[in-house]
């Protein structure tokens, strides 16, 4: 089956920022979204995010929830107070998946929401939707 994304479509002029405390959670990301071919930047925590979003706005932040000083919520919350950052394209990638968590995670700002363990076609399809809105935008 040929995944949405790679049928004539260049996303080669995006740029998404993946945020996890876990190494190996943004390796598997990665390997996950190859075939997008766009820029992928990685941040290993809510400042890195915070910092790494100031240097370059990203299109898209695939975002974990559960990071040691800053979360994802409070990530979310900074970046949709502030009118420059307000209208990224934001995924939750987390195993926080208790319905509270889910809501909590659209009242702050989120734009979608992925239970991990992540299911690949899931991410794809995602990811592809998100692409499409950011196109529209």
């Amino acid at each position: 089956m040929t995944p949405l994304f790679a049928q004539d479509h260049d996303y080669s002029r995006f740029n998404v920022l993946a945020v996890d405390d876990i190494p190996l959670n943004l390796i598997l990301v990665k390997k996950m979204l190859v075939g997008f071919n766009f820029e992928f930047r990685t941040a290993d925590g809510g400042q890195q995010a915070l910092d790494a979003v100031a240097e370059k706005k990203p299109d898209l932040i695939l975002l974990d929830l559960m990071m040691p000083e800053i979360d994802g919520f409070e990530v979310i919350r900074r970046l949709r107070a502030d009118p420059a950052t307000a209208d990224i394209q934001i995924v939750i990638l987390s195993a926080l998946n208790s319905d509270e968590d889910v809501v909590k995670g659209f009242d702050a700002g989120a734009n979608d929401f992925i239970m991990k363990p992540i299911i690949m076609e899931r991410l794809l399809n995602c990811v592809a939707t998100q692409m499409q809105i950011i196109e529209a935008k």
